[in-house]
């Protein structure tokens, strides 16, 4: 079963499929060792990877589990970064949230006005029941995005990464459908 990749937009951004010319931008992104510094895989130093994340997202598409957009600021129509939904479940009705986005952009809300469109996707177009989401511990940026977002910190997954040769924590947030509030918009910077 096929899930389309969604074109959704927000006040600021457009979110869309992706497209083989946002390999450089996608690149440069996943090439930034300050953006990856809370990834369990290192940053990226071949530009082949982002073709390969290109067709990872149309793979996943096309298998039904999952669907990853690329964001666009829509003041220049600059690529800020991405969000997406894997591991998703039709008969648990359930998949797991996913973002990054260019430093640059981080502290104007961006990652929390796209995944909540994602978000009101999932639970509207999907009819999910529940989005889960991981970050690391040290990521309290991250931890906050889904906070505003409704999640609830669920648990720790002791030591189940290594990043940047660190072992590390994660935590494990969870969205239920009966606790989305998709007419609460967050508001941009907070």
């Amino acid at each position: 079963m096929t899930l389309p990749t969604p074109e959704l937009h927000t006040a600021r951004l457009r979110l869309r499929p992706f497209t083989d010319a946002d390999a450089a931008p996608l690149y440069a992104l996943h090439s930034s060792a300050h953006v990856l510094r809370y990834w369990d895989s290192p940053p990226w130093t071949e530009p082949a990877r982002a073709q390969r994340f290109i067709a990872i997202c149309r793979t996943i598409e096309e298998e039904g589990t999952g669907a990853r957009v690329a964001v666009d600021r829509l003041s220049d129509g600059a690529f800020i970064g991405w969000c997406g939904l894997t591991s998703w479940n039709p008969d648990f009705r359930s998949a797991s949230l996913g973002y990054a986005f260019d430093a640059a952009t981080w502290g104007h809300g961006y990652a929390t006005e796209t995944a909540h469109a994602v978000l009101r996707w999932a639970f509207d177009t999907l009819d999910l029941n529940r989005v889960q989401a991981e970050t690391d511990t040290r990521n309290a940026a991250s931890a906050r995005v889904l906070e505003k977002l409704g999640f609830v910190r669920e648990g720790t997954l002791r030591e189940d990464c290594v990043v940047n040769g660190d072992v590390s924590d994660s935590w494990v947030f969870g969205l239920l459908r009966r606790e989305w509030h998709p007419t609460a918009t967050p508001t941009a910077g907070r």
